[in-house]
């Protein structure tokens, strides 16, 4: 299991002196503990954070006790991208809980490498329960039963570790293939250099024919 250390926050530090000195303002609840503020290492947290994901449990070491959590919500710097807070929600060991779970696509399908078709990814997680200790970082999906443009992937194909369930209908698709079809090129139609000459000549003709009318006019 993945663990992390954590402090009890002090309110009255600047959540923002708090990030500069390397830490990231944090709080657990859940599970029958209250809401509580906390600050962790960024350096840490962004290791474990990596490893668990969001569908990992990760125990959270305080002074007074040990939490087990799940890394709930992050936020992040929308320009470096860094955590700038997170909601850990603290489970109980001994009772399942549903979670989302990111699937991880492997394996060649001929269908796409012989050219037939593009491959599609419907679905890129699923909901699964299990107990808080059998809960996977994520799924593997296989694509190299995707032979033919008639062959999909559904949720039922997916294998499962020991103790979890899909919670997601068995009978979703996850992955399928679609035709290939070329785009073609728009030939622009050639250009009728003749119809333009006479167009120009009886253009210049017309207004030869009414300078000539407007000298043959007599004037008063």
């Amino acid at each position: 299991m993945f663990s992390i250390k954590a402090k009890k926050r002090d309110s009255s530090v600047k959540l923002d002196a708090l990030r500069k000195g390397g830490e990231i303002p944090a709080v657990f609840y859940g599970a029958g503990e209250e809401s509580t503020p906390v600050s962790i290492s960024k350096i840490e947290f962004k290791k474990v954070w990596r490893g668990a994901g969001e569908s990992s449990t990760v125990k959270v070491s305080m002074p007074e006790k040990d939490i087990d959590v799940l890394i709930h919500e992050v936020q992040t710097d929308p320009i470096t991208d860094d955590p700038i807070h997170v909601d850990f929600l603290a489970v109980d060991m001994n009772k399942k809980i549903k979670v989302k779970v990111e699937l991880v696509f492997e394996g060649v399908s001929l269908a796409v490498k012989s050219g037939l078709g593009n491959l599609v990814k419907v679905l890129h997680e699923i909901e699964i329960e299990a107990l808080p200790k059998d809960l996977p970082h994520n799924l593997v999906v296989d694509i190299s039963k995707l032979a033919t443009l008639s062959d999909n992937i559904v949720v039922a194909d997916i294998a499962l570790p020991a103790g979890v369930v899909a919670v997601t209908s068995s009978t979703d698709v996850v992955a399928s293939v679609v035709e290939q079809k070329e785009e073609k090129e728009e030939v622009a139609a050639p250009v009728d250099l003749s119809a333009i000459e006479v167009e120009k000549k009886g253009k210049k003709e017309e207004e030869g024919g009414e300078a000539g009318a407007e000298a043959a006019t007599p004037k008063e």
